[in-house]
């Protein structure tokens, strides 16, 4: 008995240590439903890649407690896939790995809109890694609230909210800007999909402003910093 349990003691110190810590354990889930066709894909990887190696970017990176992020990226439709592992960016050849391996990803997520399933899948890939971040961060984009198969998206987004993860949010606007067609998009996001301390949204107005918005938004996750005069979460 007294060997099995010294065996513990020396096994539980090496299991720990396994353990990485960082500053934040950040999802990113972008939309790859039906609505967004091949070159729409290709150009919002291209953003976040950019994004993600910009020097805003890096910048918040560095002056992070830990000086590290951890990040993935997730295509949500019908079925969620992670597009890239988790990987621990800590700065520009970091950075630059991730953007490589988002860019040559084949596409793998298919079909209609399942939002719940989707923020659910990316609370469950922080829970499953092997990484202790100071915050936990789902970073959701989309251009419309539809949901046609899965769990509903306000149980879900709570059982998220519940666990202490904050989800932020993009509002990626089509071209018949949904402010003209009568469907406020950004409100829909506010009251439905973010949430948990500060929680926010930034808004891709279309296709010209999405790569800024995208390295904005990052900035912003990344220092824990609020955009100003933003209508913020619920909480």
């Amino acid at each position: 008995m007294r060997i099995f349990a010294l065996c513990l003691a020396l096994i539980a110190p090496a299991a720990q240590a396994q353990v990485t810590e960082t500053s934040l354990e950040l999802v990113l889930l972008a939309d790859a439903s039906g609505s967004i066709d091949a070159d729409e894909l290709a150009f919002q990887r291209q953003g976040y890649a950019d994004a993600m190696t910009s020097g805003p970017v890096l910048s918040a990176i560095e002056n992070t407690l830990h000086g590290s992020i951890a990040v993935t990226y997730v295509e949500w439709a019908t079925n969620q896939v992670q597009v890239t592992d988790w990987m621990l960016i800590d700065g520009p050849e970091t950075a630059q790995a991730f953007a490589a391996a988002l860019m040559t990803a084949p596409r793998s997520a298919y079909g209609s809109n399942a939002i719940g399933a989707a923020l659910l899948e990316a609370q469950r890939l922080i829970e499953a890694n092997d990484i202790d971040g100071f915050r936990h961060v789902i970073d959701f984009s989309g251009d419309s609230m539809g949901n046609s198969s899965g769990p509903p998206i306000v149980p879900s987004r709570d059982t998220v909210l519940a666990q202490g993860t904050t989800i932020n949010a993009l509002p990626i606007l089509r071209p018949d800007n949904p402010r003209r067609a009568g469907v406020d998009l950004e409100r829909l996001y506010a009251e439905n999909i973010i949430g948990g301390p500060g929680a926010f949204m930034v808004t891709a107005e279309g296709r010209d402003t999405f790569a800024a918005a995208v390295q904005r938004k990052l900035f912003l996750e990344i220092a824990g910093l609020l955009p100003s005069g933003q209508d913020y979460a619920r909480r």
